[in-house]
């Protein structure tokens, strides 16, 4: 039987493996582990389909170790012990556990003195927080490293190899994909490169060719395997941006209904990491101040949005975007930061005062370094007077508040007291 498109291209060496930049680029920790041929034991952690198993499947075939996978939650203790049973003949193992977190006693304790002695490398690979859903007795035998979702360029990478891949891939078929297909199959499964590639195979398959012997998988094609509908329906992907664009909009300007029309939009397209990234920027650049507790509490829903993945993450998404976008906002801390820069780009920079320099050196002294320096919780408030910014923009004022909110016009009149004072 033939094994799923998604099974037969992963990756044969570390090289081989699509995104992770982050554990196996240039002088990265596994890449490392890897060129040294110092293998240990580590658990993978991460949203299904990003790549656990591949990296797993790499390092087996860079460093040439013998590669045993076992399912913790459905393979007995019976099939462990004839992984280490093999172990034992061959010098060592290198043994991808899926579902660790699900690994009981009676098994964890026939492992770990393997893992103890490096008989067996255990690559523990799990969708669960290792640091809360696995036992201690594991974690210290174990490094623990977090696997990403893939970025959309790294899933067209994976696709676009996967079409050319005479021996493992769809290279000996005659298929072409069109660009907002291609664009699809990579956004749709948020990152889960397992998912698209199998979908893919289902279009390469199912889809008659044409009168040329030619299969065209087209944008409706990929919607059907994928069962998830596109926002895209042009070549340069421009009605997706439309959409991101009017979901921020609408929440700036506080129309919650449009602001939950487009988060569905967005949702239905299976788009969770965009959604979770852009309200991130909401939270910061449209509320700020004007209510920094919902920014704070955006933090905290994206969060739980990463972890429960769809359907279950439009939840705190949803209240994410209902608190925003009935916010006071605020725009005061993005037109600052901008201010302040485009002074530094067009050279209004100047030198740092000399009581500001640092002194802590031999020599500073002589050279007035910091020597007229005012240390303001020596005096009463804990606030003295004293010129901060370089000579030449020393009447410079970026932070100009915006008073829709109790908080920030709390900060205006704390502005306004110091600028008194001064």
């Amino acid at each position: 039987m033939k094994k799923p498109l998604a099974y037969r291209m992963r990756p044969k060496n570390i090289d081989e493996v699509v995104g992770q930049r982050h554990l196996v680029g240039p002088n990265k920790i596994i890449r490392r582990m890897v060129e040294a041929k110092m293998l240990s034991s580590m658990i993978l952690y991460g949203p299904p389909g990003t790549g656990k198993t591949s990296i797993a499947s790499a390092i087996s075939g860079s460093t040439k170790s013998a590669f045993r996978q076992l399912n913790a939650a459905t393979d007995t203790k019976k099939d462990l012990q004839i992984v280490v049973e093999e172990a034992k003949f061959s010098g060592q193992v290198v043994l991808l556990l899926d579902e660790i977190h699900r690994l009981d006693k009676p098994k964890q304790d026939f492992l770990l003195p393997h893992l103890e002695s490096g008989l067996v490398i255990l690559i523990g690979a799990t969708t669960e927080n290792p640091y809360i859903s696995i036992s201690p007795a594991i974690r210290s035998r174990t490094q623990i490293f977090e696997v990403k979702p893939l970025s959309i360029d790294d899933m067209v990478i994976a696709i676009k190899r996967a079409m050319t891949d005479e021996v493992n891939g769809l290279g000996t078929m005659a298929v072409e994909m069109d660009d907002n297909a291609l664009l699809h199959f990579a956004r749709s499964s948020m990152g889960d490169l397992r998912g698209s590639l199998n979908a893919l195979e289902l279009a390469a398959l199912s889809t008659p060719a044409n009168e040329d012997g030619v299969v065209m998988i087209s944008l409706e094609v990929a919607e059907e395997c994928l069962q998830r509908k596109a926002l895209v329906h042009d070549k340069n992907g421009d009605a997706h941006y439309d959409v991101i664009s009017a979901f921020q909009k609408s929440i700036r300007g506080s129309d919650v209904d449009a602001s939950l029309h487009y988060l569905g939009r967005l949702l239905e397209a299976g788009e969770l990491i965009v959604v979770c990234r852009r309200l991130l920027v909401i939270a910061y650049e449209d509320i700020s101040f004007g209510n920094p507790a919902a920014a704070a509490r955006t933090v905290s829903a994206v969060q739980a949005a990463e972890k429960l993945g769809l359907p279950e993450g439009r939840i705190p998404l949803a209240h994410a975007v209902i608190d925003l976008a009935l916010s006071p906002k605020s725009n005061s801390p993005i037109e600052a930061i901008d201010a302040a820069m485009g002074d530094i780009q067009e050279g209004n920079a100047g030198e740092v005062p000399a009581h500001l320099k640092d002194s802590h050196y031999k020599g500073a002294e002589a050279l007035g370094r910091g020597v007229s320096y005012k240390f303001p919780h020596a005096y009463e408030g804990h606030w003295v007077a004293q010129q901060y910014l370089p000579d030449s923009i020393k009447n410079a004022h970026y932070f100009k508040p915006v008073l829709t909110g109790k908080y920030e016009q709390a900060l205006a009149g704390q502005l306004e007291k110091l600028t008194k004072g001064k």
